[in-house]
């Protein structure tokens, strides 16, 4: 006798969802391959709604594409919705993560800097002395070894440059920046503790806003986003090595 489809719930759409975005994200599930919501109703023992739901979502995200006559087709990661903290967050959890990281950290490259110039020319006195106040708490929470604490402020202080720039464009793309932070973070790509340079330079950043220097809040953010890449790419290639030392996960940068 074969067991009754489970009833639709949160959870399940939930678990089927992240199970098929993983599947795809990893290339478990193929290109242009064709699903077949029966075979995904038996095998994760859930009934039709919650496979129609969860193949709609994915749809939305660009990883699947529902074709009349032919079905449910994944699609290649050129259409899929690279923005969606989802999809990042899946691509983080496959075993291209590095190639994830370092186009996060590119994107990154390209806007953070920008916004720290604009920033210096466009924060307001307040905005500036919090800048320099977060840097100091970030300085703290780095030599004292507090990584969770670190990781917290270093997302806010990120996010607080691309805000303070005035652009809403740059501001609204804090989240991107803070799945590149915390999934860093959670996949142990990173020191034990901070580099004494790294909390330097966003010392210096905070500073260069505050005091309207341009140029100078452009190049400490510049260094920031290179020292970046630098140390991820150096532990990455550790645990590669069998031999390498094992990284324990750290403060992000």
């Amino acid at each position: 006798m074969e067991n009754p489809k489970t009833e639709p719930t949160p959870d399940l759409h939930s678990a089927l969802v992240q199970n098929l975005g993983l599947a795809i994200a990893e290339g478990t599930l193929h290109a242009h391959s064709v699903l077949r919501l029966d075979k995904l109703e038996n095998e994760h023992n859930v009934s039709r709604s919650v496979v129609r739901e969860a193949t709609r979502v994915l749809c939305s995200m660009g990883m699947l594409e529902s074709r009349r006559r032919l079905g449910t087709v994944v699609q290649p990661e050129e259409s899929w919705n690279l923005y969606d903290p989802q999809v990042i967050r899946w691509r983080l959890a496959s075993s291209r993560r590095l190639n994830q990281l370092q186009a996060l950290n590119e994107l990154r490259g390209a806007i953070e800097p920008q916004a720290a110039r604009l920033a210096a020319g466009r924060a307001s006195l307040d905005a500036g002395s919090d800048l320099v106040s977060l840097a100091a708490r970030l300085w703290a929470a780095g030599h004292g070894g507090n990584q969770d604490e670190f990781l917290r402020l270093d997302i806010e202080f990120h996010a607080a440059v691309l805000r303070t720039s005035g652009n809403p464009m740059f501001s609204q793309l804090h989240n991107l920046v803070q799945e590149l932070l915390t999934g860093r973070a959670e996949h142990g790509l990173m020191p034990h503790l901070p580099d004494h340079e790294a909390l330097q330079l966003h010392v210096d950043v905070a500073s260069a806003i505050q005091r309207g220097e341009a140029e100078k809040a452009h190049a400490a953010m510049s260094r920031i986003v290179e020292q970046f890449a630098e140390e991820m790419t150096d532990i990455w290639s550790q645990h590669q090595t069998p031999s390498g030392p094992a990284q324990e996960p750290g403060a992000a940068d």
